[in-house]
């Protein structure tokens, strides 16, 4: 398949072939020396690391044109994350989203990649390994879980609940805020989670791309919405401006004036 390009179920399989062969092994085995810090309290362990290694040579093979930016990768070359918007065509890679939960043997992690072509988010993946649960979206075409068309919930709009990862925001629930608490640090189940039921909304800040173009474009597809508290839909752009993502065009309100009051 070198240079032939990969359909949409192809990169889902190596993504599920890359977690049975380089993460789940290490799922709840993780030695001390498999663990290390890039900031203090950023986590990266043996299993982050082999894992990109693997979906990016695959990725390259199959796009060798392409630029493929992944979470790992950028500690050597922190710029790159900023160039997907600009290049004609794009990947990012999450090898283990939400590595703590990883780390400490929790369900809650996932592996991701998304594409983007001239800046556009195109296509998006995420799988769930301990869930068993692979939400895949392209562009145009909807968005599935496990084969399956993701049907948005209606929210019940006199209980809406929110999640964040800003501790500030605690603080501030307007009206028709039932609950605003925190996410599970991993936007490969939050996001997801927003299509399942489990919440409303979700806000962000410091978006990384490898974090957010899955679940956005999955999302969408869905018919829900993620877009930066300005009103633009998120792109994978460099800005300040937090994101909210929703379930609706009520709900997003909603978070937004979580934001700005």
């Amino acid at each position: 398949m070198t240079g032939s390009g990969l359909t949409t179920e192809q990169i889902l399989l190596l993504m599920q072939e890359t977690a049975e062969e380089v993460i789940r092994p290490r799922w709840r085995a993780l030695a001390d020396d498999d663990i290390s810090e890039k900031n203090p309290g950023d986590f990266v362990t043996v299993a982050d690391h082999e894992a990109e290694v693997r979906i990016s040579a695959l990725l390259h093979a199959a796009y060798p044109d392409a630029l493929i930016v992944g979470e790992e990768a950028t500690a050597a070359d922190p710029g790159a994350a900023d160039l997907v918007h600009d290049v004609p065509h794009a990947f990012v890679i999450d090898p283990v989203d939400g590595t703590r939960n990883f780390i400490h043997g929790r369900k809650d992690y996932a592996v991701m990649v998304g594409e983007l072509r001239s800046g556009e988010i195109t296509r998006g993946w995420i799988w769930q390994p301990e869930l068993d649960r692979a939400w895949v979206a392209e562009l145009g075409s909807g968005a599935t879980c496990n084969d399956q068309p993701v049907t948005l919930p209606t929210p019940d709009l006199a209980h809406v609940r929110g999640a964040t990862t800003h501790r500030r925001l605690l603080r501030r629930r307007p009206a028709g805020v039932e609950e605003l608490g925190w996410t599970f640090y991993a936007c490969g189940i939050d996001y997801p989670n927003i299509a399942l039921g489990i919440g409303d909304f979700l806000i962000y800040r410091h978006m990384k791309p490898w974090d957010h173009v899955p679940g956005s474009l999955i999302l969408r597809e869905a018919g829900g919405i993620s877009r930066t508290i300005d009103g633009r839909d998120y792109r994978a752009e460099p800005t300040d401006e937090p994101l909210v993502v929703a379930v609706n065009e009520e709900t997003w309100e909603i978070g937004r004036r979580c934001i700005t009051g």
